[in-house]
């Protein structure tokens, strides 16, 4: 058990205290004494503040859960601040978290306050912060506690909120909850004609401007208003690059998570139903939903995936995804299996875009040599991997370049007219 020990500053006080006086007396020399007195003054009011009780002490965060860029606060709470003069503590250091003060050691007068200290982290993931060592001085300098470990707390950082926004509509929307236009006329806001009166129309639908100018009874018909089931499958096979959080360059897992965070955002906010499946090592999936708490499990899912390929091929994965379907494949399309399963989607139905994560990852550094052997294997990948993106543009898949806001925009235009193209069914 941490008790309250003297400081070494007290124990040179006490020293030489004692080795003046003591000096001073068996040399006879008057001036020994002088000289100790300072010391010996030093030492009796060190010894007499000793605290008498030894606290307890427990740190606390502000907040478990953030999104990168943003920040919390560790605080202390010290039940017995009695004799307790200076606070000292000395956070550890954690990978993707910048602390402040910057090398994560603070302390400060009790009158003062209790120092905090201030975490953010830089990258999305689960972050470890909050493990440090605290002591505690009392008055004078004369007695220390600790230096004591406190443990670290879990930190759950999700992907930033990129900024994102589409006005394309989904090409096949389904259900009658959401915002998107049917491709039939139904009960909703969104302008579809005008006709003449039959009957079963309601009176409500009658359009008295048209009907008084033209002698008979028209009615306003509109399109239902319907929400679409949307699949976002994230590529957590490998992480190419290095990241350095939302400061510095992105990888391609970072990428492929924070358009996913984007994108589940965009549609559960305009009322989709959105349902999530990560192809990685720890494999997870999150079903259709909607509402700000499906967002959070969303975000949270996102938050836990960990790069690592898995055991199960994953053109042998069930993606969950039939007709009607919008699917998401995010990706740097740097693995054949998973262009195997999308390819498997497109043919069954479902309209796959391909949201391509991998950015700057394959590019060769300023003043590489072209014909080093890293630079040309990593040409020789990129050619492989526009190889495959051609044969899925052969069978009708989009492949966009995750830029943003206004991403899918042209993509789901085009999809949306292509839905609506006569199709010869055998």
């Amino acid at each position: 058990m941490t008790s309250w020990r003297p400081t070494p500053a007290l124990v040179r006080a006490c020293l030489l205290a004692l080795g003046g006086i003591a000096g001073g007396i068996v040399l006879g020399q008057e001036v020994l004494v002088v000289l100790a007195a300072p010391f010996v003054v030093l030492a009796a009011v060190g010894l007499a503040s000793r605290p008498r009780q030894a606290p307890r002490i427990v740190a606390r965060i502000d907040h478990h859960r953030l999104h990168e860029g943003q920040g919390t606060t560790s605080r202390l709470d010290v039940d017995d601040l009695t004799g307790v003069e200076h606070v000292t503590r000395v956070g550890a250091r954690t990978a993707h978290v910048a602390t402040s003060p910057t090398y994560g050691a603070a302390g400060s007068l009790v009158a003062d306050g209790l120092p905090g200290l201030e975490f953010s982290p830089r990258r999305w993931g689960r972050r470890a912060v909050g493990a440090e060592r605290v002591a505690l001085t009392s008055a004078w300098a004369g007695w220390r506690w600790g230096p004591v470990d406190l443990p670290e707390s879990g930190l759950v950082v999700l992907p930033q909120r990129a900024p994102y926004d589409t006005r394309a509509e989904v090409p096949q929307p389904d259900g009658l909850v959401g915002r998107h236009r049917s491709r039939r006329v139904g009960s909703g806001t969104e302008l579809e004609g005008i006709r003449r009166f039959a009957a079963g129309d309601r009176l409500k639908r009658i359009t008295w401007p048209v009907s008084l100018r033209t002698g008979e009874l028209h009615v306003i018909t509109t399109r239902a208003e319907q929400d679409a089931g949307v699949w976002l499958v994230v590529d957590g096979l490998r992480d190419i690059g290095v990241s350095g959080g939302i400061d510095g360059a992105a990888s391609t897992l970072d990428l492929t998570v924070r358009a996913a965070a984007a994108l589940a955002e965009h549609h559960v906010r305009t009322g989709d139903r959105v349902g999530l499946l990560v192809v990685a090592g720890d494999a997870a999936r999150v079903p259709l939903g909607s509402g700000p708490r499906h967002l959070q499990r969303l975000h949270g899912t996102l938050a836990r995936v960990r790069a690592g390929a898995r055991s199960t091929a994953p053109e042998r994965l069930d993606l969950g995804a039939g007709a009607g379907s919008v699917v998401y494949v995010l990706s740097p399309m740097l693995f054949t299996p998973l262009v195997t399963a999308t390819a498997s989607l497109q043919r069954r139905g479902a309209s796959v875009v391909v949201i391509d994560t991998l950015g700057d990852a394959l590019d060769a550094p300023e003043g590489a040599d072209r014909l080093a052997l890293p630079t040309l294997a990593a040409r020789m990948r990129r050619i492989e991997r526009d190889d495959r993106l051609a044969h899925l543009a052969a069978l009708g898949t989009p492949v966009v370049p995750w830029r943003g806001p206004g991403t899918l925009d042209t993509v789901l235009h085009q999809l949306a007219r292509r839905e609506r193209v006569p199709k010869v069914r055998t």
